[in-house]
């Protein structure tokens, strides 16, 4: 919370943290944070802190302004991070998928990618969350997979995927699709130095054949985006499949919802390499990365909680305040 990235950094807050911050009468040394922390069962301390988020998580839902029905649905996005500093003897880095809220920007859990398949750790993060029916999750095309739609749909819940080269067939049939005469929306902006635009259409997928090709498949979306940075034009063109019918969402919202998928890379990856240096960790053995990564996640989640965006300026304010740490542990 207040910046500490290694163990000995962790352990010198430890040994100058005001009384009432103390972690005990007479601190320990650098080596017992490191044997400690790295001897924790992952699985457990994950747990628990997913039990705790998503306790404060349905309470300050409770407390938001009403809107829509559609609009007030949860929605997660499921991504992938390797922590790079990680490297062990092998030369292995370690990698997490992680579960994130849009709405709230609160990393919810997060699981350990085990031999690198990034695919299978798709259902474990998202089990272990206590209730998924009704929520939205959102992916990129890695994960646009057929069990994952089963998963889902199974427990009640909807997918958002973002459909790319790796299902050739399913991209070759949206994209045949009749968008021509399908209604859209343009949306255009001007910031940091370029214009773009983005266009969405969406077509309902019944009687298509294409809502055979994908389990639960019932829209399909197409979203261009137009950019002009430096005098240079871009086109890209991204296909999404969502198992919501027209029904449960408009199309302004599945673009938002697009969009927002990406938020985790700014307001959890981001944060995470740059403002808590975890790029530059050196923290390898055991259960160390993982569990500074968990509490890498925990610190945001606090500041977030407390209505703060500016994870920077919070960790600066827990460095330098005495009892600012303590104040947002109790708050919590």
């Amino acid at each position: 919370m207040a910046g500490a990235s290694s163990w000995v950094a962790i352990a010198q807050w430890a040994a100058t943290a005001p009384q009432a911050a103390a972690v005990c009468p007479t601190p320990p040394p650098e080596a017992t944070f490191r044997r400690v922390l790295t001897a924790l069962d992952v699985t457990t301390v994950e747990a628990a802190l997913t039990d705790w988020v998503t306790g404060r998580h349905r309470a300050a839902a409770q407390q938001r302004p009403a809107c829509p029905r559609a609009e007030r649905r949860q929605v997660l996005a499921v991504d992938g991070k390797t922590l790079r500093g990680s490297g062990d003897a092998t030369g292995w880095q370690t990698k997490l998928v992680s579960v994130y809220d849009h709405a709230s920007g609160l990393v919810l859990t997060q699981t350990t990618v085990a031999d690198g398949d990034e695919i299978a750790a798709f259902t474990t993060a998202l089990g272990c969350l206590p209730e998924l029916a009704g929520v939205l999750v959102t992916a990129d095309a890695l994960h646009c997979q057929r069990r994952h739609a089963e998963f889902l749909t199974a427990r009640g819940a909807h997918y958002l995927f973002t459909v790319k080269a790796n299902q050739p067939i399913l991209r070759q049939a949206l994209r045949l699709l009749p968008w021509g005469a399908a209604p859209g929306a343009r949306r255009r902006g001007r910031g940091h130095g370029r214009t773009e635009s983005r266009s969405v259409k969406v077509i309902d997928l019944e009687g298509t054949g294409v809502d055979e090709l994908f389990p639960g498949a019932r829209r399909a979306i197409k979203v261009v985006r137009r950019r002009i940075l430096g005098g240079k034009r871009s086109v890209e063109i991204v296909y999404a499949l969502t198992s919501l019918d027209h029904r449960a969402a408009d199309p302004g919202l599945l673009a938002g919802w697009l969009r927002g998928h990406w938020g985790v890379e700014n307001r959890v990856h981001h944060v995470r390499d740059v403002t808590q240096r975890e790029d530059a960790s050196r923290i390898r053995t055991g259960s160390g990365p993982q569990v500074m990564a968990a509490l890498r996640n925990t610190a945001t989640n606090l500041a977030r909680l407390a209505g703060h965006d500016n994870i920077a300026a919070v960790q600066r304010t827990a460095a330098w305040h005495p009892t600012a740490v303590t104040d947002a542990l109790n708050a919590a």
